[in-house]
């Protein structure tokens, strides 16, 4: 009998293809994909505000210090294969109450939850996921796989948790983390309820420039934000706004290529999967995700996070 993971994984699967087939209706995708590349812009192709030369002047700054970060704990926690390690690596700037050790921690107990609570099930249904026949096994069994060599030293008895990851990024929040905090809205648990809360939220991960804190903030700007867009501003409310947040900390610098953590967490938990195995995040999106006559209304909303102050009103 399957196990209950298996169960929910493969729902979760059968409702991203259904998504992804409603959502891209008849395009053809065969045709190439237009990769949105705003980071390499010095400003939108469109007369610019001295605000909006500003923000872009903010962005290059931004996608600089990116680069330079090459031996940040960000960019370790993307190339660790063993992810044990690395957070045990974190363990005295986890207890000092830094910030930005508390968030990747969390980051990487959200990535090893579904394996360490319980490794031999996982991987049973890996295996037992390698016998389907959806369009996109391939891909999602090099996921999981990805994910258990990467978690292969987490056990049942490290008790990897919603419970505790929810509780470590109120701590990262509270001390300071804007993408703890926008990733707490985005689980339900915000540290505060308020309109005005959420709405100055939005407008301080806009201004922060942080790829992560962009990412972590997308589902709560997708449909979950449809009742509520007056506190989330204009890209917010629908399937395609949650796509044009990821796709926006992508330029700012996020890992987003085949192998990121980004990629195979989409795939692995969502089974929203490539089958081009060397498409990145932004080709994957305007490849499957996205109908052709969305693509310019997904490459304005990105312009809008990156280049508009006014994105919040």
């Amino acid at each position: 009998m399957p196990s209950k993971s298996l169960l929910l994984t493969l729902t979760g699967v059968a409702v991203a293809v259904a998504s992804l087939a409603w959502y891209s209706g008849s395009r053809d995708t065969a045709s190439s994909a237009v990769v949105i590349d705003a980071a390499d812009q010095a400003a939108p192709s469109r007369d610019v505000s001295p605000a909006q030369a500003a923000a872009a002047a903010s962005l290059r700054a931004a996608k600089s210090a990116a680069a330079g970060r090459a031996l940040s704990a960000r960019v370790e926690f993307e190339h660790a294969n063993d992810l044990y390690a690395y957070a045990r690596s974190l363990a005295g700037r986890e207890r000092a109450g830094d910030p930005e050790a508390l968030w990747l921690v969390s980051r990487v107990h959200e990535y090893c939850m579904g394996y360490a609570m319980n490794p031999a099930g996982y991987a049973g249904d890996t295996r037992a996921m390698a016998e389907l026949r959806f369009p996109n096994t391939a891909a999602l069994v090099t996921a999981r796989e990805r994910v258990s060599r990467r978690c292969a030293r987490f056990l049942p008895s490290d008790n990897l948790s919603p419970r505790f990851i929810v509780a470590r990024r109120k701590e990262a929040a509270e001390a300071g983390s804007v993408a703890a905090e926008a990733s707490l809205l985005a689980m339900g648990t915000p540290l505060s309820d308020s309109g005005d809360y959420k709405k100055d939220l939005v407008q301080r991960v806009l201004i922060s420039r942080d790829p992560e804190a962009y990412v972590a903030i997308s589902p709560a700007m997708g449909i979950a934000a449809s009742e509520d867009v007056d506190s989330f501003g204009d890209v917010s409310g629908t399937a395609l706004t949650e796509l044009a947040w990821v796709v926006a900390a992508c330029q700012l610098g996020q890992e987003c290529g085949p192998d990121s953590t980004l990629m195979t967490t989409y795939c692995a938990n969502g089974g929203i999967c490539s089958r081009n195995s060397s498409q990145d995040f932004n080709a994957f999106v305007l490849d499957a995700g996205v109908p052709r006559q969305g693509a310019d209304k997904l490459e304005e909303m990105v312009d809008t996070l990156l280049y508009n102050p006014g994105v919040v009103k």
